[in-house]
């Protein structure tokens, strides 16, 4: 459907393009669990191969921030992830992200990491998913974010085999990660085995926390959960 008049006339800083919007629970990060709105943008620059989101790279429909606001709001949920796609490929994202701050929300981003984040609203929770070899997006990755993450932020590693797994940790300890913030360990869905991943980790000892998708285990790969 394509969007009113009246959305495509809005300068592109105050309208999103829109994948879906759903109530579910949070599967990863800091507040795994926890009854949570997701505003899906639509678009990605970048192909992992592993991706599990692919049905947002196209189509989606064009709304204003403020028309965002009200549909969240009617969800009722205090908890709030903007993700993708690539959020931040989007101009609208940032004020997207500010007025959901500035309503009240507890709000998180998804970000992979390869677009700057500097102009995040420091009250958002950004999960900057750092892409590894076995990604094949790997050269992507933006380091100079880095620099811009303080306690509330995260970071995420998605790991494809064993060579990730040494490759994350590698970065970890060159990069001085560990002391920034809350790092996860994810195995990509049926490919990875979890005991694998946890057997390393624990044998290691990197500064990190292991993840798995939660809305994965309950609902598989069901669109919009």
């Amino acid at each position: 459907m394509e969007a009113s008049a009246a959305v495509r006339d809005l300068p592109a800083t105050e309208r999103v393009r829109i994948t879906e919007i759903f109530r579910s629970l949070q599967g990863e990060g800091a507040t795994t669990g926890a009854p949570t709105v997701f505003v899906r943008l639509t678009g990605c620059p970048l192909r992992c191969v592993y991706c599990d989101t692919a049905y947002a790279f196209h189509g989606g429909e064009s709304h204003s921030v403020d028309d965002v606001l009200g549909t969240v709001a009617e969800l009722g949920s205090h908890h709030v992830c903007v993700t993708g796609g690539e959020p931040l490929a989007q101009p609208g994202c940032l004020s997207l992200l500010t007025r959901l701050c500035d309503a009240g929300h507890e709000v998180s981003l998804e970000t992979s990491g390869a677009l700057d984040i500097s102009g995040v609203d420091r009250r958002v929770s950004r999960v900057l998913d750092l892409k590894t070899p076995g990604s094949g997006e790997c050269e992507r990755n933006l380091w100079e974010n880095i620099g811009q993450l303080t306690a509330r932020d995260q970071i995420k590693f998605v790991l494809c085999d064993r060579n990730d797994f040494e490759w994350a940790v590698d970065q970890i300890h060159q990069r001085r990660l560990g002391g920034i913030c809350t790092i996860w360990f994810s195995p990509v869905w049926e490919s990875l085995s979890p005991r694998d991943l946890a057997d390393w980790i624990a044998a290691e000892q990197p500064p990190v926390r292991m993840q798995l998708q939660l809305h994965k285990i309950i609902w598989g790969d069901e669109p919009g959960r």
